[in-house]
């Protein structure tokens, strides 16, 4: 197996031995990895003794509104059985319906929350998870409910004292499990101000060291809060008047006697006495590793001061805190060492009193050695140490499999001395789990350490022929893991002939990895991993493939270039030819602009048409799969210049550089400057060389005017200066004149500190301090070095320095977790220090929060939102910066199939000090749990108790299909597919169809219900060769879902006539045009060829332009063929000749009566009433009422009102948009619609003028009408 520790590395010498790895110092390390993986199958025939890998607190105090869970996890092959024992006997869960022990797992539920009371399963619990190889136990595990009492009811007495007395408010809270926190405030819950003169005890008692007219108020209240209950409990208000003897008068004094006052004592100033604790000594006992409290609280006028000192040594340092105005002293972790006599001392401007604690520390036991896991092979020794301290010191117990090993079944291989065991010889039957149990008086440890006997050959656990592939002149670090007992050696080989690696280029591992620190093409090749002990050998061959690194041979290059021409940049890439890499290009580090300016080819990035955003830095970038490079070029745009123009350049270089008026900080440069190329020069610029410090590498001095030839520089100490200068005009820059000669200056201290000072931890218990580090040039003189300076920012301590070398790091060990420190850091070198370094602040390393967000709450907003709340987590539980708080939810249960399955948790991260937030896209008809953790810098703290809600039902979606199937004369039969989402229980389906008549006017509507479980459904009594419209929809308590709409038609009689096809016309028919008025909302179309299908577009035109719409529809079949044509027969013929006459008369006597001005009833009646045709829509469906006209009931005149070119004359339409101020010149788009909006009319005109009596032209298939 791969060990889990970090090894040293060992060198081989060249030509000496193979290369041989040796394990077995380490093999009390070796265990069988029981992960799941690749390696873990090649190991899955072996076997282990149980673990305990996970179990509950020993002190176990639960929440008795919860279900209690008593946590024991183990791992072991094969996989530990679990059982329990409650207060020392067997606990038989079978026997308690309430307990249930989770599948695959020693861990126990215990449901009260459905019954029982959680008082009852109080107790001492032990877990054992056995297997063939042995028994391991867990902590005892001790079971209380937390409580959290009422207090007492009293009845408090209005307190009046004098200004100046002291006051000592009791609290005395209930005793609850754990301890209940204290604090005060009034009816507000506004907390109490504290402070020197105010403050509340350990006790949680409110203290005055003196009162004062301000302090009189009548809601001085106790609280105590139960932090596992999420309980606060309140105390009876105390009334405290405070009253001063300058107030009363003489009458009111002479009644009064000082026993009517709170306490005796005057409101003079006087010295301190102290309220507690009381007299001259008291003895405090605490717990190593805890945290020592010690108080003193004291009354006085004016107000004491309290000071603290140890008599027989000094405080901590770094331990020691300061709380409540330093009336408490804390010490922090605890040892033996910080026993003796703690002082503390009021004092005041009267007098002092003093104090003396005696401290005692004593210890629960802890590791000093703690037994490690043993894998032997047989006839092989061991050990199992179990070394623990305390005080009183602990006494060492034995147990093997669970059971004292004084009445454990004997094993000749082993023998006990004290705290080891000594394993001699050991055989397969020794293996065990061994538990160790060291206690005293304050506590116990418990450690479970098994030893496994195996014989295993070696097994190499890396997959073979793997293959590595690595950039030349890099580390290559080749894998061999490997498991085996005895505990492998392990040999490695380069090539097929075997030979042995042992140049001094090779590093081996402990974990069996092969390191080529740097990998040359001789490299490449096979090597094989040779893993050896005494039952067998094993070997894996891997490959190694050394590649050449990738370069760009043809960099681009710095670019001027005018406003509007082009410019190209090239990039040549060479590469390794078994890689392919990717050329990149990016100008000022971010992509090229989407311009079809610039072209990118293999090897060229050309920009045409260069403007002036154009300029910056164009950086090419190569990368393969295993490296990259880049490499940047300039471009710069500049005006075009007139032709013909004089040929423009950067200048030349300067030369002729002097040194004069050399002094300590300062120096004086001249120079003679170079041709300036037709572009007046505008500045140069002087660089400088350290030649001590940073040899070759020039650093920017100054700048002067181009009219300048000499500079006065400023310099600093112990620096080899050499100078340079470069010439710029509106071209560019010149080259680098030669330099001048070297000028070396004088050692002093440093005139700066370093920057970039930070305080921040790496780990719960330390601080790191780092800075940037001045380089050379800064330093002033030789012996850099740095003074590091720290203290607590919130305590008094003394500033704690040190000096290291000339690094950029300092770690402080030891520190509190996430305390705010100061910090400096001073440079020094051997003239002296640097000027006083200012003070940063830092904080020591985060550690995981504590206390898991409490109070958490869910609100269901809808069927897939709902809102979670929770209480913020006390920032000192934090224990580092607050991130936010993250929220994992997910779906645990389907309330429509009552299963559970795994569903893939959601988390949702809330910033900063958020107590709320939203829960999106959940799923109708859900069961959700959920729980709230807060997130530090370190991670997330413990999770909150889980949460479950539900989603309410939603409507479902659309049936998934609808199918019309088997029509008949009279019945239509309806399949369809339930809805892909429920969202919750079907009650029923809704199913509603009209009839469509041959005008495509729809009929009444007719609903249906129909039962859930039902997916076919067939409709009877239906006309015949009719078409039917269906709307068919499911629906849930929460309402109906959406739609899905079907047509069908039902079978025409043995006569009848097949759907018309809508593109059977072959001739193109123009647009038939009618203008409508606008109030109305619905037309009739005359005059149409039965079986014909037409299209019909509406439009509509207003202030934000036309819309219009279209549709197809058909007409309905001709009379069927069957029936007897009456139109040939003679009775009727003369019956309509008869009509015809009378038709005739009829009209002579009209045009008579018209003529001498009178009205004939048809239009009296057309005055009386209004326009027919204008109907409402039905309110119960949205569809059209019944359409009505006077012309509807009469039989298809011949004569019809639209003429032959299919043009609506003005005097022909009842609805013109001359009437409406339009007229009849209205606007089309190209495809013909109208474009206009239909201005509202009331009441329709009757028409005036003759109608068209102008036969119809014949209509093809398709008619069209807009």
């Amino acid at each position: 197996m791969q060990l889990k520790i970090m090894p040293k590395k060992k060198y081989l010498s060249a030509g000496r031995v193979p290369l041989v790895l040796f394990l077995c110092q380490m093999i009390s390390a070796l265990e069988v990895p029981l992960d799941h993986g690749k390696k873990a199958k090649l190991l899955e025939d072996l076997v282990q003794p149980p673990t305990i890998t996970q179990q509950s607190p020993k002190d176990y105090i639960i929440d008795p509104r919860e279900n209690i869970v008593i946590q024991c996890e183990a791992k072991g092959k094969p996989p530990p059985s679990f059982s329990w024992t409650r207060n020392g006997t067997h606990f038989d869960i079978d026997k308690d319906p309430l307990v249930t022990m989770r599948p695959g797992s020693g861990t126990l539920v215990i449901n009260i929350m459905s019954e029982g009371k959680a008082e009852t399963y109080e107790g001492v619990y032990q877990c054992t998870a056995r297997n063939e190889r042995g028994a391991a136990i867990s902590n005892n595990i001790v079971i209380r409910p937390s409580r959290s009492p009422l207090w007492t009811k009293e009845k408090l007495e209005p307190i009046t004292l004098r200004n100046g007395q002291s006051l000592v408010l009791p609290c005395r809270p209930p005793i609850g499990l754990p301890p209940a926190i204290i604090f005060w405030m009034d009816n507000s819950f506004q907390r109490l101000p504290q402070s020197e003169r105010v403050s509340q005890g350990l006790n949680g008692d409110l203290y005055f060291s003196n009162v004062l007219p301000e302090d009189t108020r009548e809601d001085y209240i106790c609280y105590a809060r139960f932090n596992h209950t999420q309980t606060i409990q309140q105390k009876q208000p105390i009334s405290v008047k405070v009253i001063s003897v300058d107030e009363l008068n003489d009458t009111i004094a002479a009644n009064l006697s000082d026993t009517e006052f709170y306490g005796a004592k005057s409101s003079k100033e006087r010295p301190p006495t102290l309220l507690t604790p009381e007299g001259n000594a008291s003895h405090k006992e605490e717990l190593r590793g805890n945290v020592l409290s010690l108080e003193c609280i004291a009354e006085g006028l004016p107000t004491p001061i309290i000071y603290w000192i140890k008599e027989d040594g000094t405080l901590p340092i770094n331990r020691t805190l300061y709380r409540n105005f330093k009336k408490t002293l804390q010490i922090t972790h605890v040892s033996e060492a910080d026993s003796g006599n703690y002082q503390c001392i009021a004092k005041n401007a009267l007098g002092a009193v003093h104090h003396t604690i005696s401290v005692t520390v004593k210890a629960a036991p802890y590791w000093i050695t703690a037994p490690q896991n043993l894998v032997l092979s047989p006839g092989e020794d061991g050990t199992l140490i179990c070394r623990a301290n305390g005080n009183p010191k602990p006494t060492i117990g034995w147990l093997t499999n669970g059971v004292p090993i004084e009445i454990a079944p004997d094993d000749p291989s082993r023998k006990i001395d004290g705290d080891t065991i000594i394993f001699t010889h050991v055989q397969e039957r020794s293996s065990a789990v061994y538990q160790c149990n060291a206690s005293n008086e304050y506590g116990y440890l418990l450690a479970n350490a098994f030893v496994n006997v195996l014989a295993e050959p070696p097994r190499i656990l890396t997959s073979a022929n793997t293959l590595y592939q690595v950039i030349a002149n890099r580390p290559a670090l080749l894998d061999c893991a490997f498991f085996g007992s005895p505990l492998p050696t392990i040999e490695w080989f380069k090539g097929a002939k075997g030979r042995a690696l042992h140049e001094d280029i090779y590093v081996l591992h402990e974990n069996g990895t092969l390191e080529i620190p740097v990998a040359q093409k001789d490299s490449t090749g096979t090597y094989t991993c040779v893993a050896r002990n005494k039952l067998g050998v094993a070997k894996n061959e891997v490959h190694l493939e050394i590649k050449d690194p990738t370069r760009i041979i043809k960099q681009p290059e710095y670019a001027v270039v005018q406003r509007g021409s082009k410019v190209s940049f090239e990039c040549k890439v060479k590469h390794d030819h078994t890689l392919i890499p990717t050329v990149m290009w990016l100008k000022d580090n971010g992509e090229l602009p989407s311009e079809k300016r610039f072209t990118v080819d293999k090897d060229h990035l050309v920009i045409t048409d260069v403007s002036d955003d154009d300029g910056g830095t164009y950086t090419c970038m190569a990368n393969t799969s295993l490296d990259d490079v880049s490499a940047s070029a300039v471009l710069r745009v500049v005006a075009p210049t007139p032709t013909p123009a004089p040929i423009y350049d950067v200048p030349n270089p300067p030369f002729d550089l002097e040194l004069t008026n050399q002094l300590d900080k300062s120096v004086q440069l001249t120079w003679t400057p170079g041709d300036d190329n037709n572009s007046p020069i505008t500045k140069f610029i002087i660089e400088y060389e350290d030649g001590m410090h940073e040899a070759g590498l020039w650093h920017h001095q100054a700048e002067v005017s181009g009219t300048q030839t000499t500079a006065q520089l400023k310099l600093s100490p112990y620096v080899n200066y050499s100078f340079r200068v470069m010439a710029e005009n509106n071209i560019g820059r010149s080259s680098p004149s030669e330099a001048s000669e070297q000028y070396l200056t004088k050692a002093a201290e440093p005139d700066q500190n370093p920057t970039a000072v930070e305080g921040l931890g790496t780990e719960p218990d330390n601080l790191v301090i780092t800075w940037k580090p001045l380089n050379g040039f800064e330093s002033n003189g030789p012996g850099l070095q740095y003074k590091v300076s720290w203290r607590q920012k919130d305590g008094d301590d003394e500033w704690t320095s040190v000096v290291v070398a000339n690094v950029s790091k300092y770690i402080v060990s030891g520190t509190p977790t996430f305390v705010p420190y100061l910090i400096k850091v001073q440079a020094l070198n051997d003239v002296g220090f640097a000027p006083e370094p200012a003070t940063v602040m830092g904080h020591s390393g985060e550690d995981l929060p504590m206390v898991a967000p409490g109070n958490v709450r869910v609100s269901v907003v809808n069927s897939t939102l709902a809102e979670v709340h929770w209480d913020p987590v006390p920032l000192k539980s934090i224990r580092g910066h607050l991130q936010g708080y993250r929220v994992y939810y997910w779906k645990a249960q389907s309330s429509s199939k009552r299963d559970r399955r795994h569903i893939e948790k959601k988390i949702l991260t809330f910033q900063g000090s958020k107590t709320h937030g939203m829960l999106p896209g959940l799923e109708p008809y859900s069961h959700y749990t959920l729980n709230v953790r807060v997130v530090n810098g370190k991670g997330e703290g413990p999770a909150s108790s889980d949460r479950g809600f539900h989603t309410p039902e939603g409507v479902p979606s659309a049936p998934s299909s609808l199918k019309i199937v088997n029509p008949t004369l009279d019945s239509l039969t309806l399949e369809w597919d339930p809805p892909s989402h429920p969202n919750g229980i079907l009650t029923e389906y809704t199913l509603k169809y009209q009839p469509i008549n041959s005008t495509h006017e729809l009929g009444p509507l007719v609903d249906i219900k129909i039962p859930a479980n039902k997916t076919r459904w067939t409709l009877k009594n239906l006309n015949f060769s009719t078409r039917y419209k269906f709307y068919f929809s499911a629906q849930t308590s929460a309402g109906s879902g959406s739609q899905i709409t079907e047509e069908a038609i039902t079978t025409v009689d043995e006569a009848g006539i097949p759907p018309p096809d809508v593109g059977a016309g072959k001739g193109k028919e123009e647009w038939r045009k009618e203008i409508v008025n606008g109030s109305r909302s619905f037309f009739g179309l005359k005059g149409l060829m039965p079986g014909t299908a037409y299209k019909v577009r509406v439009g509509a035109e207003g202030h934000s332009g036309f819309v219009s719409s279209e549709d197809v529809f058909e007409t309905g079949p001709a009379m069927a063929s069957r029936q007897v044509d009456i139109a040939t027969q003679g009775w009727f013929i003369g019956l309509m000749c008869a009509v015809a006459l009378l038709i005739l008369i009829l009209l002579i006597v009209c045009f008579i009566r018209r003529n001498k001005g009178g009205k004939y009833p048809v239009k009296e009646k057309e005055d009386a009433h209004a326009d027919p045709e204008i109907q409402p829509m039905k309110e119960d469906d949205g569809t059209f009422g019944e359409y009505s006209d006077a012309e509807d009931h009469k039989p298809l005149k011949k004569g019809s009102r639209t003429p032959s070119d299919r043009t609506v004359k003005k005097e022909d339409s009842d609805d013109s948009l001359v009437d409406y101020g339009e007229g009849v010149n209205g606007q089309f788009n190209e495809d013909g619609s109208f474009i206009g909006q239909y201005s509202g009319k009331k009441e329709k005109e009757p028409a005036e003028g003759n109608e068209s009596s102008e036969a119809p032209s014949p209509v093809n298939a398709m008619n069209s009408f807009v």
